[in-house]
């Protein structure tokens, strides 16, 4: 038996993913794509078209910037790099998140940094000072700037919208968004797991000599799960090369059943039927980040090239669905954490620069995409659509 799935309408987040997944699990299968697809090797290599991608995708798709969890309080603050701007990222006095380019109106220096509560941030070079909704509140030497509009040189606030949990932003000024528009049947998907009300925990980042595009596929199968995660947590606990696959438009979902939903065979759907409780529930919002669903949290990595098409920038932060109140949950949270990030970056970040490797001196000139890598087929389709790739 197998599943070939095409893009009729995804099955509800319930107790019928859950059989779907069960299904699959008894019988040893997985969804299929309709056959292997041919990616030339230059779809990952080639800086060129790395060009193009941040100018015509990553400039102009809302990408979620932060959690809203990380400035819960009205003037917190985080200041980011996303594919080399620094940016600032507020939450003002009447509770409105803000984006801008931490830089100076007056001579670009930075200023803000790091994290934190505050209501001014003054420039380190000659003092300009900002407030958390971007305004231009002081100026020293003022006489020297007496012929200035100060409306006018407050920090360049970037088009953002605030949902789901994220606070999401297009890195172009004065460009228009429409998130609505950019995740389709993703936005309702998103908002049944009100991530709003998770408690942010961690962060770390990582580079890598690997494509973005590349890294962000380790996402999207289970294929690989006992050959490189096979002495941790998700091999010893999840079904290898066994998923559920929906799509949403240009996102997608996939659950990866634990081993332990087999134990439902000829059960009636009940509360354990929640496909939180059988499978890690894993999504593709497009272009760059990836919600990797647990029963007690959610992994966020975003992943971004950095200066070359080969290489690549990792954001992984966890929350969790029940906010820390006492430190034995911060404990336990910085478990959970340590050992899902240690999954990350001493395995799947431990192979992938092979692939870079491959990619940038291979003499072959296309790989090969199994049937059975349905969510990585379409990652591709997406992006090479959107490049104008062929594909074979």
């Amino acid at each position: 038996m197998t599943s070939t799935v095409g893009t009729d309408t995804p099955t509800p987040l319930n107790h019928e993913l859950t059989r779907r997944g069960l299904d699959l699990a008894l019988a040893n299968t997985t969804d299929m794509a309709p056959s292997t697809l041919r990616v030339p090797l230059n779809y990952y290599r080639d800086d060129k078209l790395a060009e193009v991608e941040e100018s015509e995708i990553l400039r102009r798709t809302p990408l979620a910037v932060i959690a809203s969890a990380q400035i819960p309080q009205p003037h917190d603050y985080v200041v980011r790099s996303v594919i080399g701007d620094s940016l600032l990222i507020t939450r003002d006095r009447d509770g409105v998140a803000h984006v801008f380019l931490n830089y100076c109106r007056h001579r670009g220096a930075m200023p803000a940094c790091g994290s934190g509560n505050a209501r001014r941030f003054t420039c380190p070079y000659h003092a300009w000072v900002y407030d958390s909704n971007g305004r231009l509140r002081g100026v020293p030497g003022k006489e020297g700037f007496d012929d200035i509009d100060r409306d006018r040189y407050g920090l360049v606030e970037l088009p953002s919208e605030e949902r789901h949990g994220f606070v999401w932003a297009v890195l172009t000024a004065g460009a228009e968004i429409d998130l609505d528009a950019h995740l389709g049947s993703m936005g309702p998907e998103l908002a049944q797991w009100n991530y709003q009300t998770f408690g942010y925990h961690d962060e770390k980042i990582l580079t890598s000599e690997v494509s973005w595009k590349g890294a962000l596929e380790a996402f999207a199968e289970g294929y690989h799960f006992p050959f490189v995660h096979g002495q941790s947590v998700i091999g010893m606990n999840t079904l290898a090369n066994t998923h559920v696959y929906d799509e949403f438009g240009a996102h997608h979902r996939v659950g990866f059943p634990f081993n332990w939903i087999t134990d439902l065979e000829g059960a009636e759907p009940a509360e354990n039927w929640d496909p939180a409780q059988q499978m890690g529930v894993i999504y593709w919002v497009y272009p760059n980040l990836v919600l990797a669903n647990s029963p007690v949290g959610v992994e966020v990595i975003d992943i971004l090239p950095e200066n070359s098409a080969t290489r690549c920038t990792v954001r992984h932060s966890w929350m969790a669905r029940y906010p820390a109140t006492t430190d034995e949950q911060r404990e336990l949270y910085a478990d959970i954490f340590s050992q899902v990030h240690a999954a990350v970056r001493d395995e799947d970040f431990a192979m992938l620069p092979q692939c870079g490797q491959g990619v940038r001196h291979g003499q072959h000139d296309h790989m090969v995409i199994g049937r059975n890598e349905i969510g990585v087929q379409h990652m591709i389709r997406v992006m090479a659509d959107k490049l104008g790739v062929s594909l074979g």
